[in-house]
């Protein structure tokens, strides 16, 4: 597997502890990112929902120099993947492609305002 990784990123998909597994390592993406480093994967794939109950996890994955995606139905919710964003995650799996990247980037537009341009004569003209 990692002879691959070089060409074919390898990522762990997790609920992230949205649910409760036999084997711990699907528990928490605590365990996620241990995972992870032990293996050499590139990043995780987590619920989205999990990132919202466990904020804390998002800068510990960042400082273990991991991406982290997410995939869910919560990810069909314009201002949860902006929140997202925020937050700090690399990438969301999403259903509904061209709704979502149309108000998220709307969300994230700076408005556009009158720019004062002081031109040679030294009156102030607008753009």
């Amino acid at each position: 597997m990692r002879k691959l990784q070089s060409t074919y990123p390898v990522y762990f998909l997790t609920n992230g502890g949205t649910e409760v597994y036999a084997d711990v390592r699907r528990n928490s993406l605590e365990e996620a990112v241990k995972l992870c480093l032990a293996s050499g994967m590139q990043g995780i794939v987590s619920e989205a929902r999990a990132v919202f109950r466990f904020p804390t996890a998002i800068p510990k994955i960042k400082e273990a120099d991991l991406s982290l995606l997410t995939y869910g139905t919560l990810n069909n919710v314009p201002e949860a993947v902006y929140m997202q964003h925020l937050m700090g995650v690399n990438g969301v799996i999403v259903d509904l492609v061209p709704e979502i990247t149309g108000a998220v980037s709307d969300l994230i537009a700076v408005p556009e305002t009158d720019v004062e341009i002081n031109d040679l004569s030294g009156q102030v003209a607008k753009d």
